[in-house]
């Protein structure tokens, strides 16, 4: 987003970076650095000889000089993202104020929406039944693809925040606090030393609350305004359209450090977050709603409801009688401050404490009571501005902030419900190996004589029973299954929850919901979900479960990553849509309702890209008002750091939701259908075709810093869900990492090109139908879309020269093909958008990737010559810490990991 409002604040961050690199590393070392800087520029415009000096240049550096090259170029990144970071907040002001004076509605806002559906037809009948079914949840996850250290952004954020003032005329004050938080930045660990514990990355999930605490009440109340403003006359009933999940904390897919303890940990870590920002909000009114009795007369109800406390509740009256009995506003805040108190006491105790509150609902209650009272004499205003924000946050946040999920792969419950039965007697020692389902679980299954992994699957069921008990039904969020490949699979948890909440309870009497989520990740397996969703809702167990637990929608999971690992781009995506909408028909013709999960990554190879086009894109009946999405690593930095960027976020997601689901009725052609699957079984050949190369993996180890990236300490989750090496083995996050650190980027595009070469081939009119294509249809404009982008930050200079690192056999023959391929993605893209060069419709969009690459280009070629010497010194510590600069740096200038 380079623009010459950018490059005046960059270029004046970067000479006080200049400053404080000479005054850390002397005159020389500094003047090395700017010659580096001049001979990457000169390299990137073809001037003989200015690579070959470049990478002299770096070859001649002792370590420690080559450290503090590698931290000047990341921490110039680091500046460079914050000035943009900072851009787009003005031009987001700039727009709302423009927006305003013109009294129309922002581009992708809520209003907007509103408006387009008003133009279409809609009442506001039909609007309320979309309000009531419209649920949009985004998922926060740990997965290991953020580089940078929590203190790192802490002291980038306070960098960003004093920005403003330097655009207005900067004071010496704040370039002085500029100099030295620089200088910290400068003498701190750019990498963290070891992986993070798990509940450290539950900390900096909830490192975004402060933020989504401020931007919630503001959508509420825009989404209010855009109401009453297109259908005025008409009261709206808002109902919970907006909550958070997460799985930090609780993912255990092949993760050894997350168990029942840690997943208990986790609750009570969020459950105390809202808490506290619940009390924070209660001090805040208790000074702003100071209204005396004496002025306006409070509801009876509330009176008689502090009463009533007081006498209930050990210790409350003498907690406020410090408030005037006048103020029974105040006294009610007071009695509500108590028992939030009482409630957090409660998380330390681990058991109910008097005068806390035993629901959320209790407290919803009373914070509708108070805002009833102020409403009903002439307080309307206030209510509003004060109690409204509050309820919102409450309906929004709960008492968990966000409901925590659970993942664990397949074969893991096939294997503990084989050890529980195998406890049972003869008679009902049954392996669920064959089409055999035990009807009823048994009364008693005696722990400890489970194998350990199949105690901590147990007790982790058991934990969710007593969770979903002692903290209502909202704190738990959904039972995902990775790597569901039947309907038994899902039949599995089903009986194993059934078996410890009897276990727990008794008796089933009083089964809860838990929302079993199939999550579908392989091509294969994307291609069987509906057929398996079918099997699943005809099996009479499992239907008679949905009814009695009052569950009106079957969550269904979609991974983007490992299908893009499993089948490639194209594949994935068309394999996706086509799952997407075949689910939708199989409930549809069930007669239930259908919520997909989109399990997708920050990264362009594993469905990353613009939220808003991705929901777009996507099967209308799929959608249906319904949506829970991942934000995966940096993505939740990117997104949720910045208020103004959240809310810009969130407000694309809620356009997005509705446009797709109430907007005009999108038939796909079936033409289109035809050529995707033509285009699909090309490029899944030209794919696998690689993969399945005899000479790849070696390849993807020596080309790749993937050996590197495996054993970053940036996420406490292992690479790799078992010790094989094998590509099946391998995660997709450090799969699509280390081809993007290479920059090659292949995930993203691979097998794009000769798929549309193929078919060009062999139908003349083929390029006009493809940009009809491209233009009329959301799902290929963003395929196409998303493509260009990869291919615009692949570098093939620089992926040549990762490419000498692989050996002679396999080196030379496969960059051949991964080139190749490269050309032959790049023209067809360019032919489809009817373009000359790549991003020519977003011209800022290019500017900053080119302005970026001579500063990437170092980095890339400085780990180009640490890998060549770790590989012959793999045990050398200072050669490992300087690659994980290295690796961080390039993240950074890329704006991307995995």
């Amino acid at each position: 987003m380079t623009t010459p409002r950018s490059e005046k604040t960059l270029t004046y961050l970067v000479e006080l970076l200049d400053l404080v690199v000479r005054e850390q590393v002397g005159e020389s070392l500094a003047d090395v650095m700017q010659r580096i800087r001049r001979l990457a520029i000169e390299r990137r415009a073809g001037l003989p000889d200015a690579e070959k000096r470049l990478v002299q240049t770096l070859k001649d550096l002792e370590p420690g000089e080559l450290r503090a090259v590698i931290r000047w170029l990341s921490m110039f990144f680091d500046l460079a993202n914050a000035a943009e970071d900072q851009l787009r907040i003005d031009v987001l002001g700039e727009r709302d104020r423009e927006s305003s004076a013109r009294g129309v509605a922002r581009k992708e806002s809520i209003a907007g929406a509103l408006a387009e559906l008003h133009d279409h037809g809609l009442s506001a009948a039909e609007v309320q039944r979309w309000l009531d079914r419209l649920e949009i949840q985004p998922v926060f996850t740990a997965h290991p693809s953020e580089a940078k250290r929590r203190t790192t952004r802490q002291l980038l954020r306070s960098i960003r925040e004093m920005l403003p003032a330097i655009e207005t005329g900067h004071t010496a004050d704040v370039e002085a606090e500029l100099l030295a938080v620089m200088t910290v930045l400068w003498q701190s660990d750019l990498v963290r030393p070891e992986r993070p514990p798990v509940m450290s990355e539950v900390s900096r999930g909830l490192y975004f609350a402060s933020t989504l605490w401020v931007v919630i009440p503001r959508v509420f109340r825009e989404l209010r305004e855009a109401l009453r403003n297109t259908y005025p006359n008409h009261h709206f009933n808002i109902p919970k359209i907006l909550s958070f999940g997460t799985w930090i904390g609780g993912d255990r897919d092949g993760h050894p450090f997350v168990t029942a303890d840690i997943t208990r940990q986790a609750f009570a870590r969020l459950r105390r977050a809202a808490l506290e920002r619940h009390r924070e909000m209660c001090r805040e009114l208790k000074g702003q709603i100071v209204i005396s009795d004496q002025q306006v007369a409070p509801a009876d109800l509330l009176r008689e409801k502090i009463g009533q406390c007081c006498q209930e509740i050990p210790g409350l009256e003498e907690a406020i009688s410090s408030i005037s009995r006048s103020e029974t506003y105040k006294r009610f805040l007071g009695v509500i401050e108590f028992r939030i108190d009482r409630s957090l006491e409660a998380i330390d105790r681990g058991e109910i404490v008097a005068g806390s509150y035993s629901t959320v609902d209790e407290f919803r209650d009373d914070l509708q009571q108070l805002f009833s009272s102020v409403t009903q004499d002439r307080g309307e205003r206030i209510a509003n501005q004060f109690i409204l924000p509050w309820i919102d946050l409450t309906q929004t946040f709960g008492f968990h902030f966000a409901a925590l999920d659970v993942r664990q792969n397949s074969v893991v419950h096939q294997q503990c419900v084989d050890d529980v039965l195998s406890l049972q007697t003869a008679s009902n020692q049954e392996s669920l190996s064959d089409d055999a389902f035990p009807h009823e679980p048994p009364d008693h299954v005696d722990i400890e004589q489970l194998s350990e992994e199949s105690q901590e699957v147990f007790r982790t069921f058991m934990l969710l029973a007593n969770t979903t008990d002692a903290w209502g039904r909202e704190a738990v969020g959904v039972y995902i299954i990775s790597m569901t490949h039947s309907a038994k699979d899902v039949l599995n948890v089903l009986w194993l929850w059934r078996t410890a909440w009897k276990q727990v309870h008794g008796d089933e009497s009083r089964l809860a919901a838990l929302p079993i989520v199939p999550l579908f990740e392989t091509i294969e397996d994307l291609q069987n979900s509906a057929a398996i969703l079918q099997e699943l809702l005809d099996n009479d167990q499992y239907r008679e479960y949905l009814n009695s637990t009052n569950q009106r929608d079957q969550i269904v999971m979609v991974g983007y990553s490992d299908s893009t690992k499993d089948g490639g781009y194209l594949t994935a995506c068309w394999e996706l849509y086509q799952a997407q909408e075949q689910l939708a028909e199989t409930a549809q013709r069930q007669h239930i309702g259908l919520t997909i999960f989109h399990g997708r990554g920050g990264a362009l190879g594993r469905g990353g890209g613009p939220a808003a086009r991705a929901i777009r894109s996507l099967p209308q009946e799929s959608v249906g008002g319904r949506i829970r999405v991942t934000e995966q690593g940096e993505v939740l930095s990117e997104r949720y750091d910045n208020a103004v960027i959240a809310h810009r976020h969130i407000e694309q997601l809620l356009n997005a939701t509705l446009l797709v689901s109430a907007g005009a009725k999108q038939e796909t052609s079936p033409e289109w259908a035809e050529i995707m699957e033509e285009l699909s079984h090309a490029s899944l050949s030209k794919y696998r075709s690689l993969i399945e190369d005899t000479g790849f993996l070696e390849y993807f180890d020596r080309a790749t810093p993937i050996s590197e990236i495996e054993t970053l300490p940036i996420g406490s989750r292992p690479s790799r869900r078992g010790k094989r090496r094998t590509l099946t083995d391998l995660r997709a996050i450090p799969w699509t990492f280390a081809w993007t650190q290479s920059r090659h980027l292949l995930p993203a595009w691979f097998g794009l090109g000769t798929a549309i070469r193929s078919y060009v081939d062999r139908n003349d009119s083929s390029w006009s139908t493809l940009c009809r294509m491209y233009e009329q249809w959301p799902m290929f404009r963003a395929l196409i879309d998303n493509a260009e982008l990869a291919l615009a930050k692949t570098d093939m200079q620089i992926a040549q020269e990762y490419a000498s690192l692989a050996p002679e056999t396999s080196g030379p023959k496969l960059w051949e093909i991964i080139s190749t391929e490269f050309s032959l993605a790049r023209g067809a893209v360019l032919m489809i958008k009817e373009n000359n060069e790549l991003l020519d419709d977003v011209e800022w969009l290019k500017s900053a990737v080119r302005s970026r690459n001579p500063y990437v280009d170092p980095l890339n070629l400085a780990q180009i010559i640490l890998l060549s010497r770790i590989r012959h010194q793999p045990d050398d510590d200072d050669l490992t810490q300087l690659v994980r600069l290295a690796i961080q740096g390039i993240a950074g200038g890329l704006r991307t990991t995995g």
